[in-house]
């Protein structure tokens, strides 16, 4: 689980204080909020990406992380923007975190597997980026953090820019996978119908 406690963040003369927040394990928890409120460096603050002064407590599964450095935090972060490496195929993508954490061959095969089918990724193993949809690199880019199970889930307004259909599917499979793999999720948006379908709770900033 998150655990938040006085979290102060300060960028520049913008200052986010005494801030704080708890997610569950296999919760969603919905930020939102006007734009410039604070939103995404809140988020970036928690996952160790910002270029902000922070002070105050970040804990995950009761473990201060809040001098940690990003990699060591347990959390999966997907951004507005999807970034895949266009040279590797869907299911390299899969494996690239557990491949580097030195997982054995037929657990990251058992692994990727469990992913593709929750993800409905089964039929684009072999595919590059170059043709996916929006959508389908969306589920690329979850199942990327997802596969080296991370406490926290960030999705920084990461289904922005989707079509209505692919939009309510996507969202079908986060809530799915969040829910399944118990992982507790940050979710920051601007659209209330997807907070309501997608979070069990909306905190408003």
């Amino acid at each position: 689980m998150l655990e938040v406690r006085h979290l102060t963040v300060r960028v520049g003369a913008f200052e986010i204080r005494d801030f704080s927040l708890e997610v569950a394990a296999g919760e969603c928890v919905a930020l939102m909020g006007p734009s410039g409120c604070g939103k995404t460096t809140l988020v970036e603050a928690v996952c160790g990406v910002g270029e902000g002064e922070v002070s105050g407590i970040i804990r995950l599964d009761g473990r201060d992380v809040v001098r940690l450095p990003p990699g060591e935090r347990g959390i999966g972060w997907v951004p507005q923007d999807v970034l895949l490496f266009p040279g590797m195929t869907v299911r390299g993508h899969l494996e690239f975190g557990l491949r580097a954490r030195g997982w054995e061959r037929g657990r990251i095969a058992h692994r990727v597997n469990e992913l593709a089918k929750g993800l409905g990724l089964e039929g684009l193993l072999d595919r590059r980026p170059l043709g996916l949809s929006g959508g389908e690199e969306r589920r690329v880019a979850l199942g990327r953090v997802l596969a080296v199970r991370p406490v926290l889930l960030c999705l920084d307004e990461a289904l922005t820019g989707l079509d209505e259909k692919t939009h309510g599917q996507v969202l079908a499979v986060v809530r799915t996978m969040v829910r399944k793999e118990g992982v507790a999720a940050l979710h920051v948006t601007h659209s209330r119908a997807e907070a309501d379908v997608l979070a069990d709770r909306v905190v408003e900033m």
